[in-house]
């Protein structure tokens, strides 16, 4: 007798189909990516404006306070970013006044092509090739020299502000018993210009800081002999008034005419 195949069973496992599992994991899925969207576009907000905020404060934008000096009142919100700018025009503006005397002081002199003077972001930057100020490969200032820098310093004494020298060599190697590297060379000339203002021309020490930066800041590729004598400079650079106020002083303040801000309260 032949055995009757039996029917499967069509009604299926009780409870929701196959499919609709898959779908409802797919649908969670989905729901679960779009809240991440969400919670992750929340913290990208608070991110931005933490650095915002970072931003304003380091460049002296606050939400109110004083300055170090008491007449100077920050009221009410932000300072506005065209009052910045207002600030800065007028201390370059000081500073192309300053250049301006110091090269009618030069061209009287008669070394304007030998002594150049221009103005950027920093202040006044008064530049003097190796050949006016010093011998090739040593410290010690010229007979000439010092008379430039004694006709200079009534001029450069008016300056309010602080006053930065930079020594610059090429990059031909120096090694002696008295300069084992460029950088001792070009510091040692900066501070030779230093000594010279502060012991005989009387100038503030507290107002006078000297750099060697060696041979890493040319002008030009050391490629000629041409190239590595415009590279072999002297810079007395005169701080405008919103640098000035970053330069470490005795009792941390800030030097006579420049305004820092900071918060209420200070830090």
């Amino acid at each position: 007798m032949r055995r009757r195949r039996r029917r499967p069973d069509s009604s299926g496992p009780p409870g929701a189909p196959h499919w609709m599992t898959t779908y409802a994991d797919m649908m969670t899925l989905i729901l679960v990516f779009f809240v991440m969207l969400f919670a992750v576009s929340q913290v990208d907000i608070q991110q931005f404006e933490t650095i915002l905020r970072g931003i304003q404060g380091s460049l002296g934008v606050l939400d109110g306070g004083r300055s170090l000096a008491p007449q100077h009142v920050i009221e009410g919100g932000p300072m506005a970013a065209a009052a910045l700018q207002a600030q800065l025009q007028r201390e370059l503006q000081e500073a192309s006044r300053m250049a301006m005397q110091i090269q009618t002081r030069l061209a009287e002199m008669g070394l304007a092509e030998r002594v150049q003077v221009r103005v950027e972001e920093r202040g006044v930057v008064v530049r003097f090739t190796d050949q006016v100020l010093f011998d090739l490969g040593k410290a010690d200032l010229k007979p000439e020299a010092i008379e430039i820098l004694k006709a200079l310093a009534p001029v450069l004494r008016e300056w309010p502000y602080h006053f930065r020298v930079e020594g610059h060599t090429d990059n031909w190697p120096i090694n002696n018993e008295i300069f084992p590297s460029n950088w001792e060379l070009s510091t040692a000339r900066a501070s030779r210009v230093i000594r010279y203002l502060v012991e005989e021309e009387g100038f503030d020490p507290q107002r006078l800081s000297a750099a060697g930066y060696g041979e890493y800041r040319p002008l030009f590729p050391n490629d000629t002999a041409e190239n590595r004598q415009r590279n072999r400079r002297v810079d007395v650079l005169l701080l405008r008034a919103g640098l000035t106020a970053a330069e470490p002083i005795e009792g941390g303040h800030p030097q006579a005419g420049a305004e820092a801000i900071e918060p209420e309260g200070g830090v």
